[in-house]
């Protein structure tokens, strides 16, 4: 008789236990809109590598030691990289230019990234050298600015400015309030 009641007993506790893990579930958009509310990522990575590719065509890499994504924001999502990034991005002929930074943030709606601390942008093949305590990178125009303090290093100068544009690839420049030695090619 005493074993038909240790077996009732652990049968109870079986269904009790059971019961408990079916009554704790959550529909996925309301643990989304607490993480939103609390203001913590929807998602979390460690020694991030991503590659993007286009008709299987590298375009570009991206490393970074932390990524939280936050695209549980209703208004304004993003993706934070807090302790740094670098980015390869290549170009059809296969030629990179890298750009590294010890913060970012990427806003989904528009592709829109400030990178700041420490930022270098290093195009190899044309020998010239960007770098600011922050910058603009917009990845829909290829076009990077900043309006804070800049050196700009190339084959034949250096260049210290406030203020800065260009395309990635810092081929077509427009500098302001600069001062430094400029070379410039006369001949027609």
């Amino acid at each position: 008789m005493s074993e038909k009641k240790s077996y009732r007993l652990i049968n109870i506790a079986a269904i009790l236990i059971v019961a408990m893990f079916f009554s704790c579930g959550n529909d996925i958009k309301e643990v989304q809109d607490f993480l939103a509310e609390k203001n913590l990522p929807i998602g979390a990575a460690q020694n991030v590598y991503l590659i993007h590719t286009d008709s299987g065509r590298v375009q570009t890499i991206l490393t970074a030691p932390v990524m939280h994504d936050f695209s549980n924001r209703k208004d304004h999502p993003y993706t934070l990289f807090p302790e740094g990034v670098r980015i390869v991005s290549f170009d059809k002929k296969g030629d990179s230019v890298i750009l590294t930074a010890k913060y970012s943030i990427t806003f989904t709606n528009t592709n829109i990234s400030e990178v700041r601390d420490s930022v270098t942008v290093v195009n190899p093949v044309e020998k010239t050298k960007l770098f600011t305590s922050q910058l603009f990178w917009d990845s829909n125009e290829h076009y990077i600015y900043t309006e804070k303090n800049f050196t700009l290093i190339t084959e034949r100068d250096t260049i210290f400015g406030k203020g800065f544009e260009s395309n990635e690839d810092l081929s077509k420049v427009n500098m302001k309030s600069i001062k430094g030695s400029v070379y410039v090619n006369e001949s027609p």
